[in-house]
């Protein structure tokens, strides 16, 4: 994916957010940080839960070797399974790959 300039990346405040190289990492790519209120919970709700289902289905499952196969397993979890596969029930039970054609069919209009 190519996201566009301008898309926000919503975390909490933990120091791993807020480094240096994190924040780079977000400029390069033109993406804008978001972070939730301190010590307010609810801000972070739905980042927290995606953690969450990446650890219990499948980081938690796996023994990596090294951090660059942990990046490559994930990045294909995520890729090949999280987004186009995985059902979720807030969406319907669309996977978010379904979720977010139908959402730009029916609301984006050609220019």
């Amino acid at each position: 994916r190519n996201p566009a300039p301008g898309l926000i990346v919503h975390s909490d405040r933990g120091s791993q957010y807020a480094s240096e190289e994190y924040q780079g990492l977000l400029a390069r790519h033109g993406l804008v940080c978001s972070m939730s209120r301190s010590g307010d919970c609810w801000d972070n709700a739905v980042a927290e839960r995606f953690f969450l289902n990446l650890k219990m289905e499948r980081v938690w499952q796996r023994r990596y070797t090294d951090r660059a196969e942990a990046r490559r397993d994930i990045t294909q979890y995520i890729v090949d399974f999280y987004n186009p596969v995985r059902l979720h029930s807030t969406l319907g039970y669309a996977s978010p790959t379904d979720y977010e054609d139908k959402f730009q069919q029916t609301t984006l209009t050609p220019v």
